[in-house]
């Protein structure tokens, strides 16, 4: 991960015993963005960004941030296209999510991410006021980086963004909605 698994000490602490931590993820090639809430406060947060390595050791470090935060539930993005069908990244984020599901041990569900890279984008440059830095991609699209500031990146804000919708579709959304 960018940072290390210490920052799981940011959600320690007491807490309601049966209290336990849903993690949503925002799947991609090379990074995987990371969000939490608590199953008591139900708000997303973004959490960090996993630089992928390999299947394995991503595997092994998603394992131990689990563990380390007492997730008993993981959100995975699937990233549809925008008329709803499924292309090769929706069956990449599947295949991920059955090796997330057999490999950590806790319910996986997945939640449709059309245009969450977007509206993170939105929330980090209009609502935290940080300034988006774009890089060109090998097939000459610009694509989000980071924020300028490096605190969160478009990833892990995307990862809050599939875990609010995915809290407010089934009635444990933030605010009790």
């Amino acid at each position: 991960m960018r940072g290390n698994l210490a920052k799981s000490e940011d959600w320690g602490g007491d807490r309601t015993p049966g209290a336990f931590r849903i993690l949503g993820l925002d799947y991609g090639r090379t990074k995987i963005g990371i969000a939490v809430a608590d199953s008591e406060a139900r708000i997303a947060q973004p959490y960090d960004t996993l630089e992928r390595i390999n299947r394995n050791e991503d595997m092994r470090r998603l394992r131990e941030l689990a563990g380390g935060l007492r997730v008993r539930q993981i959100v995975v993005g699937l990233p549809l296209r925008l008329d709803g069908t499924s292309g090769e990244m929706a069956e990449e984020a599947k295949r991920f999510a059955q090796r997330v599901r057999k490999q950590i041990g806790v319910a996986v569900e997945m939640m449709d991410e059309r245009l969450t890279s977007w509206e993170a984008e939105r929330i980090l440059e209009e609502e935290l006021g940080r300034r988006i830095v774009h890089e060109e991609s090998t097939h000459g699209r610009k694509k989000p980086a980071k924020a300028a500031d490096g605190k969160y990146t478009v990833d892990a804000v995307a990862a809050m963004v599939i875990l609010r919708e995915y809290l407010a579709g089934t009635g444990q959304g933030e605010g009790g909605r």
